[in-house]
């Protein structure tokens, strides 16, 4: 498959951990421009566009209310990211959202499905985490909303992010698959059983292998469809990616997580991205930011294959 993507990108930083247990991930957007991202995608021949960082309100590390955490200051972030990703699509580019924590997908994902309702495109969400991030505040023992992203965009979730893209719910779990899942809490876990969504955990991985699962997750795509990628940095494995907030062993080895990032490129549909949970205070001389833009230059076409069509 190749529908000829747009070929300029746009980069959007929003240097928040408002939804996050640990603070550092409001560096991410930098430590990924420090990496080289830009020189990096326009080596892949795009043209680039840096629309520099997003400005919303700080971190009041306070306790949860209602069961959210930091819901008006989360809420805000959102709706600027909702804004932003939604006005690039509209003008023809790429966005790529810089995060920041991963309660961001809620309004980067929200406009992407409101630009895939308004042009008849099919979206299809492929959710790279170490976590499922659907809890609710009945289920969640932090109260943190970076753990409910996925809720909120299935309709669980406060108003005010559940409506973000002008439809409740903004996908339905049809439209998502769930890659490299290995921490997921008791009552979560039922909770996603009980609404469908597809996950293809770290056993999945292990028993058929990344070319398998990845062949599952993009199966049943046409020219039609906008493919979305929300990438958690700490999907991968912490011995090879150790500044994240929440590192889980087990996951994606170096070469699995390139030919992930390879099979999404061959489809030639991917039509936006995130990046989420890159934690610099946490990271060995920005080693993780740099294995990112790594492996977002795979997802741009950049192959580790000595292939005669590369």
């Amino acid at each position: 498959m190749n529908t000829s993507p747009s070929r300029t990108v746009s980069l959007i930083g929003a240097p928040t951990d408002v939804g996050a247990a640990d603070r550092g991930a409001s560096m991410g957007p930098e430590a990924l421009r420090v990496a080289g991202l830009q020189r990096a995608l326009e080596g892949r021949g795009l043209a680039v566009l840096d629309r520099g960082n997003l400005a919303g309100p700080g971190n009041p590390s306070s306790p949860p209310v209602g069961g959210y955490r930091h819901l008006p200051e989360v809420t805000a972030w959102n709706q600027l990211v909702h804004g932003a990703v939604y006005g690039e699509l509209a003008a023809g580019r790429l966005p790529i959202l810089l995060g920041g924590d991963h309660s961001l997908g809620i309004g980067s994902i929200s406009a992407v499905a409101r630009f895939c309702r308004e042009q008849r495109r099919t979206l299809r969400v492929l959710w790279l985490d170490a976590h499922a991030d659907f809890n609710t505040p009945e289920l969640s023992p932090s109260g943190n909303i970076h753990g409910m992203p996925v809720a909120c965009l299935l309709g669980f979730g406060p108003v005010q992010l559940v409506t973000l893209g002008g439809q409740q719910p903004a996908i339905d779990a049809a439209s998502i698959r769930q890659i490299g899942i290995r921490s997921v809490d008791p009552g979560e876990k039922s909770f996603v059983h009980a609404q469908g969504l597809e996950v293809f955990d770290m056993r999945y991985i292990d028993e058929h292998g990344m070319r398998a699962t990845m062949e599952q997750a993009l199966i049943g795509l046409d020219e039609r469809a906008h493919l979305h990628v929300s990438f958690d940095v700490d999907f991968l494995d912490p011995e090879i990616a150790p500044g994240v907030g929440t590192t889980v062993p087990g996951g994606p080895s170096y070469r699995e997580a390139q030919l992930c990032m390879e099979m999404i490129a061959d489809t030639g549909l991917l039509g936006s991205l995130d990046v989420a949970e890159l934690n610099p205070a946490l990271d060995v001389r920005n080693r993780t930011g740099a294995l990112a833009v790594d492996l977002i230059e795979s997802l741009f076409g950049k192959s580790t294959l000595m292939r005669a069509d590369r």
